[in-house]
């Protein structure tokens, strides 16, 4: 189940430290945007230990590599690989064509160290607009693709406007990646709310992330993950009322009727996925 994803600055031992304690489903162990160019060697050096010694229990582990037009990114799958993290997430990914390019090369380290083929899965951070038009065809470029990321600040400076709260400069930007995504059978997860003291417009971002159909959110502090994983779990009366839509379905198929009405409306197909789904991350939050 991953609601929440954290990003931890990867030269920062004594929060990385941290990283299976602070709530979060996903973390995501940066090695780009956070790390200063004199700092990458040391970064990788610090989250390559941390993966191999912490092991980081109940958390799922993200690397956030460097983009393809550095001379970083090959160091750093190098180093992450062999260790086995569940995710990378390569900046700036484009099109599908750099995908492709990440995939052969982390084959051949998976090969060198004696690994089955797409053990570590691939999320693309999108953060451009040429990656936002070609979003269907990056999350379909390879079957290590198990979701996409939305990138709202660098996605703002390259549409050239404002990054504001309300998110309006972005919202085209987060349906494209959420249809993207749903088409490509994959997950999808928005860009963090960087107002770390307004707890508020957190929650309410989440909440927008949510409606829009986003799987889940990031965020760049531990404050925010609680709002997140709120927005994204089911409430108590969303589980009460997808268990009411099976009873009335069990009701209905014992009747012998074709259709059947769950407080003043018809049961559809679309309303039973959706209660389906509620049940489904109920059950794996622990909740039903």
């Amino acid at each position: 189940m991953r609601r929440s994803m954290l990003f931890l600055p990867g030269n920062t031992p004594n929060i990385i430290i941290n990283g299976d304690a602070l709530g979060a489903d996903s973390i995501i162990l940066d090695l780009e945007d956070a790390v200063a160019p004199d700092q990458k060697d040391a970064a990788r050096l610090l989250v390559s230990n941390a993966i191999g010694v912490m092991g980081f229990e109940g958390v799922e582990v993200t690397v956030r590599i460097n983009s393809l037009d550095t001379a970083y990114w090959q160091d750093d799958l190098d180093a992450i690989i062999p260790l086995k993290p569940d995710l990378i997430m390569p900046a700036k990914v484009s099109c599908a064509a750099d995908v492709e390019k990440l995939d052969a090369y982390m084959s051949a380290l998976e090969d060198k160290h004696n690994m089955e083929r797409n053990t570590v899965k691939l999320i693309p951070l999108i953060e451009t607009a040429l990656g936002v038009e070609n979003a269907f065809s990056i999350a379909t470029a390879s079957k290590r693709v198990a979701a996409l990321f939305l990138g709202g600040e660098d996605l703002s400076a390259d549409l050239r406007c404002k990054r504001t709260k309300g998110g309006e400069e972005i919202r085209y930007a987060r349906g494209r990646m959420v249809l993207a995504a749903r088409a490509a059978g994959v997950d999808v997860y928005d860009t963090p709310f960087t107002d770390v003291n307004d707890d508020e417009g957190a929650l309410a971002d989440a909440v927008y992330a949510k409606s829009l159909g986003f799987s889940g959110k990031a965020a760049i502090s531990p404050r925010h993950v609680p709002f997140i994983n709120e927005a994204f779990s089911p409430t108590a009366a969303d589980i009460e009322y997808a268990k009411e839509v099976f009873e009335a379905i069990e009701q209905a198929k014992r009747q012998g009727r074709g259709a059947i009405s769950l407080r003043g409306k018809m049961i559809d197909a679309p309303i039973v996925e959706r209660a389906r789904q509620t049940l489904d991350t109920a059950r794996q939050l622990g909740l039903a």
